[in-house]
This record gives structure tokens, C-alpha cells and sequence, in this order.
């Protein structure tokens, strides 16, 4: 178990004084993932930094395996420091060292005899999918072949807990989902707990069980991904969730009017929440309100058993038919917006 407990940091510049965090607690379970979301400046690294004493604390602790960080000599923090691995945006490879030699360069610094460094980046190669590149050197890689050397070096000395700094800020989307599956599949394989910090809200629902969401130093809110999700009071929460107002086709668009008139029916954005599943409210426009409708687009993503997302429909009954659905979703606190009439 990981422990962070009313950690708290002020950085002074010349006259200013800036607090990075402030009394910020959080615990991670064995074999959990768990993300940290935040805008840029919201304290997410300075957070991350702290774990394994990068940067120290102005006060709190640090406890993991029931050892306080904040408490160890030097050499005590160092030989802790081996355990915790950490991968970062920019890789940080040695770009006059191959993929292998990078690899093997923590078990250099701590002086394993040469074969145990074969066998042991061999087998690190196998498990991010590198073996054929082991001769290279990292200016011949792709950015996600580099982040999985920087991923193998950080897992040389068998860690059991992973500290992603914003590792996949740097890669194109097809490449950070392929790094994130390499991330679910060592968490599964090798039990390593990772906690890893972004800004983007598709890497936590792609990979993490439990979020904590920071903003000016502070934690704002912590749970399961369902938690948080449903959390759309906050108002920085909202801002992360929120993809957006759902584009209208655009043969509709071009006759969209604000008022409704004879002949036009309302287009309806609706969100959709854990309070009720896409197939349940269709299921109420059709066969309790007999209302005919045009699923326009669905932008919806499922989590566990709840669903979480966007609809966008057009009502096609009469009038007085379309209004009995829209009070229907006002009364059961389903958000919905009226975007116009085609």
C-alpha cells in the first residue's frame, strides 16, 4: 500500500512564492492503477515527483510498505529509489547507447554480473515487443518504440510500483492506446502498481481503476472511474468530461431553424449518465410514448455496467407527442438541450 498523507509544497521565485500542493492525501492499493487528472499547472507533477522524493515536501509523508520516504537517510532512499520505476513524456533515453545497453544501464549502475543483464533485458525486450531492435540505437525508433525502451528500463529492477509522468503526451492516438495496453498488460502479468498523470481524459478511461483530480494544488476529488464521472457537479470535473457540443450532420444544419414551424421536428441533444442506459430511454420515446425518432449520432462509452455519453435525436411525433418526451427527461433530471428545429 501506498500512502500520501497532507502532502504539501511551495516553490519561492525571487519575491513570489507559488504552492504546488496543497494538503493533498491519497492511497493506492497494491496492483491498482490509479490516474491524476489536472490542467497544466494544477500540481500534477510536482505530485508525482513527491512519491519517490524527486522533490521533496515541505510537509507531510510519504508512506509506502509502511516505510515513511520523508524519514530515510540518503542511502536508505536510494536503495527504496530502485523499486519505484518511472517513465516520462520525453522518453530520456541515451541516444549513444542502443536499445539494449538502455536497457540494461539500471542493472549496470547496480552492478549485476553481465549474464543476469543478458537474460534479464532479453527478457524485458520480450515483454515490450523489442526483441529485433536490440541493436539499435534510439534515433532509428518511433516515439512509441522509445517509449517502450524507456518502459523496459524503468521495470530492470523489478519494481513494484510504476510512475508514468505524462508518458504518453508525446504520441499520436493510435500509438498511446498501444502503450497503454503494454501498461494494463504489466499491471496484469507483474502485479505493478502505476500511477501515472495526464490531462487527458481518455487515457484515464482507457486504462485506470481509481482517479484523483487535482486543480491549484489541491485534490479536488478521488474515487472509481464511475465516481468521478458521475461527479459532473464539479466544475473542473464538467470541464474534462465535457466533449463538447455534438456536431450536426450537415444537410440538417443547413436548414436548422431556432423556432419551431409546421413540418420541422426538434433535434435533441441528450447526455447520458449511470441514472439511465441508452436502451432504456429509447425504449420510453418509442414504446411508451409511441414517438418515431432519428438517431442522428451516439457518442456513448460504457463502464462496467453504466453508461456515460452523448445522444444526438430528432423527435419526429407531432408536437404536443415531442413535448411529453421533454418533459419526460426533465422530470427524471435527464440533461437535454434543444439544439433547433429541421
Amino acid at each position: 500500500m501506498i500512502e500520501i498523507k497532507n502532502i504539501s509544497k511551495t516553490f519561492h521565485q525571487k519575491k513570489q512564492s507559488f504552492k504546488a500542493l496543497d494538503d493533498v492525501s491519497l492511497t493506492l492499493e497494491q496492483g491498482d492503477i490509479v490516474g491524476i487528472i489536472g490542467f497544466s499547472g494544477a500540481g500534477k507533477s510536482t505530485l508525482i515527483r513527491t512519491v519517490n522524493l524527486l522533490e521533496r515536501p515541505d510537509q507531510g509523508q510519504i508512506i509506502i510498505n509502511g516505510k515513511d520516504f520523508t524519514q530515510l537517510k540518503p542511502k536508505q532512499l536510494a536503495h527504496e529509489r530502485k523499486k519505484i520505476g518511472m517513465i516520462f513524456q520525453h522518453f530520456n533515453l541515451l541516444s549513444s547507447r542502443t536499445v539494449f545497453e538502455n536497457v540494461a544501464l539500471p542493472l549496470e549502475l547496480d552492478n549485476n554480473n553481465k549474464s543476469d543483464i543478458q537474460k534479464k533485458v532479453n527478457e524485458l525486450l520480450k515483454i515490450v515487443g523489442l526483441e529485433d531492435k536490440a541493436n539499435d540505437y534510439p534515433k532509428s525508433l518511433s516515439g512509441g518504440q522509445k517509449q517502450r525502451v524507456a518502459i523496459a528500463r524503468a521495470l530492470a529492477n523489478d519494481p513494484y510500483l510504476l510512475l508514468c509522468d505524462e508518458a504518453t503526451s508525446a504520441l499520436d492516438p493510435a500509438t498511446t492506446q498501444s502503450i497503454l495496453q503494454l501498461l494494463r498488460d504489466i499491471n496484469l502479468r507483474l502485479g505493478i502498481t502505476i500511477l501515472l498523470i495526464t490531462h487527458e481524459m481518455e487515457v484515464i478511461k482507457s486504462i485506470c481503476n481509481h482517479v484523483a483530480v487535482i486543480d491549484k494544488g489541491k485534490l479536488l476529488a478521488k474515487g472509481t472511474l464511475s465516481e468521478i464521472i458521475s461527479n459532473k457537479e464539479n466544475p473542473i470535473i464538467k470541464q474534462f468530461l465535457n466533449s463538447g457540443v455534438m456536431t450536426i450532420p450537415q444537410e440538417l444544419n443547413k436548414k436548422l431553424q431556432k423556432e419551431p414551424q409546421a413540418g420541422l421536428f426538434p433535434l435533441v441533444e441528450i447526455e447520458i449518465d449511470e441514472h439511465i442506459s441508452v436502451e432504456k430511454l429509447l425504449s420510453v420515446i418509442y414504446d411508451q410514448y409511441k414517438i418515431p425518432y432519428k438517431l442522428l449520432k451516439a457518442d456513448v462509452e460504457y463502464l462496467g455496467d453504466s453508461n456515460f455519453g452523448k445522444l444526438l435525436l430528432q423527435l419526429q411525433g407531432e408536437e404536443e407527442e415531442n413535448q411529453k418526451a421533454i418533459y419526460y427527461f426533465n422530470q427524471n433530471k435527464i440533461q437535454n438541450t434543444v439544439k433547433g428545429y429541421a
